[in-house]
């Protein structure tokens, strides 16, 4: 164990630790919207469909929280055993951030999560619908905060170097650093993706069991709806974020395009191995000047090579496969959706083909493998770096042993392959238990009615 890098094992366990970390908040920060979207649906309506959604999700929010905070805190562990060096160079600015995501985010989703999942008929309604929202607000506003601290080592302004440690000089300036604003967007229209997905795909499988339920069409109907609307956006704003990484981190957009040489009329490589040693492509397949086109917006543009950052730019196969995985899912989520949507628009949901329902369902989990290539194209892509330009990776690890972290990260990997098993068993348990017809009792009392078990809703009654 000890003839093994001690950096790559520190560097794979830690990427083990945010992988599972977040495939949870990946799903809380848009199912939060989502349940907030079923209950405000029943207040207009009155229709029990909609709360027997919310019934369903409000449970797979509560599973995928706690899993959320579990693994989010067995990796802040690892900023001290494995990468003590980071906390000692820039904590003055990583340590306030993380305690304002704390102190705002996580104290507001802790306190009003309670009401939103058991205060269903101990409290009034708009309580429990406010409290609904608030929980929805802090899961994006933790995303914000942690977004903002990964975006300012992506691309770090605002501070200067005394004695070797990094001291804020402008918090504004860390905060909005420069792209910022395009991961936040990018990370929650992609949260919103995987849940339309998870939903769609959990609500077809079910539909195709037993039919399921109005509430099941409901819910299986809205997340195409949203899917189909929300991919042409995450395709816009990713160019957008795209077009940001290549002037402020352009080795980045070179390992993921496998452009060796600076020059104009780049072709748009769809298939190769990229060689790192020889410094070239095999079988390469590409269209010409296609680079050029989507980066530079003209076919004579001049894109960056990787020749030009020798020793000072991330692994190439790893950036260029992650890309090309994370853009083949987000094209079949394309066709996918808008084939469902004008299905579902001209024939209904009962008259969707099996097919397409079992496409949904191969489909339920896609949001995460494209988030997970995405993530690792944005960490991958900023080595050597730990934050740009001011510390590198091998400058932050600990004295830790191989054989310890090697030890350790084998433990992480079979405990977390066990929790993911259970928690997607769990997710189909509970979607298989789902009621098939709406309940006869409302989830809250009607006003006047008197304290104790919800009263029945007289027809035509909203609460």
């Amino acid at each position: 164990m000890d003839s093994l890098d001690p950096l790559m094992l520190a560097r794979i366990q830690f990427a083990a630790n945010i992988s599972f970390h977040i495939l949870f908040p990946t799903i809380t920060i848009a199912l939060g919207w989502a349940l907030l979207g079923f209950k405000l649906a029943w207040n207009r309506t009155g229709d029990e469909a909609w709360m027997d959604a919310y019934r369903l999700w409000v449970k797979v929010f509560a599973l995928s929280f706690a899993m959320g905070v579990v693994s989010g805190i067995t990796m802040s562990f690892q900023f001290g055993t494995n990468w003590p060096g980071y906390m000692e160079r820039v904590g003055n600015v990583a340590g306030p951030l993380l305690a304002y995501e704390v102190l705002t985010a996580f104290f507001l989703e802790a306190v009003f999560l309670g009401i939103m999942l058991f205060g269903f008929s101990r409290v009034p309604n708009w309580v429990h619908t406010l409290a609904t929202f608030l929980v929805a607000a802090g899961t994006t506003l933790s995303a914000f905060w942690i977004i903002v601290l990964n975006s300012w080592m992506q691309t770090p302004v605002g501070y200067e170097i005394r004695d070797g440690v990094v001291h804020a000089t402008d918090w504004w300036a860390i905060v909005f650093n420069p792209s910022m604003p395009y991961r936040l967007t990018h990370m929650l229209l992609a949260s919103a993706l995987t849940v339309a997905f998870l939903i769609a795909g959990m609500s077809a499988w079910r539909w195709l069991k037993d039919g399921g339920g109005e509430g099941v069409r409901r819910t299986l109907k809205a997340a195409v709806y949203a899917a189909a609307l929300l991919i042409p956006v995450q395709i816009f704003v990713g160019d957008l974020h795209g077009l940001n990484t290549l002037e402020h981190q352009p080795q980045k957009v070179a390992a993921m395009e496998a452009n060796w040489e600076t020059r104009s009329h780049v072709p748009l490589v769809l298939f190769a191995i990229p060689d790192e040693e020889a410094r070239t492509n095999h079988a390469e397949i590409a269209i010409p000047s296609g680079a050029s086109l989507i980066l530079k917006h003209e076919a004579a543009g001049i894109v960056p090579g990787l020749n030009d950052y020798r020793g000072n730019h991330p692994p190439v196969a790893p950036l260029f496969w992650g890309f090309r995985i994370m853009v083949g899912i987000g094209v079949a989520m394309l066709a996918i959706s808008w084939a469902g949507a004008w299905m579902i628009r001209r024939r209904g949901v009962d008259a969707l083909p099996r097919w397409y329902a079992r496409a949904l369902v191969a489909m339920t989990f896609a949001g995460w493998a494209a988030t997970l290539a995405g993530w690792y194209v944005t960490e991958i892509g900023r080595q050597p770096w730990l934050v740009t330009g001011v510390l590198r990776t091998a400058d932050a690890v600990g004295p830790v042993g191989s054989a310890m972290v090697a030890s350790s990260l084998t433990l992480y990997l079979a405990v977390y392959a066990v929790l993911l098993a259970a928690y997607v068993a769990v997710l189909y348990r509970l979607a298989r238990l789902g009621k098939a017809a709406p309940e006869t009792k409302p989830m809250f009392p009607v006003p006047g009615a008197a304290p104790g078990p919800a009263a029945p809703l007289e027809e035509g009654v909203k609460p």
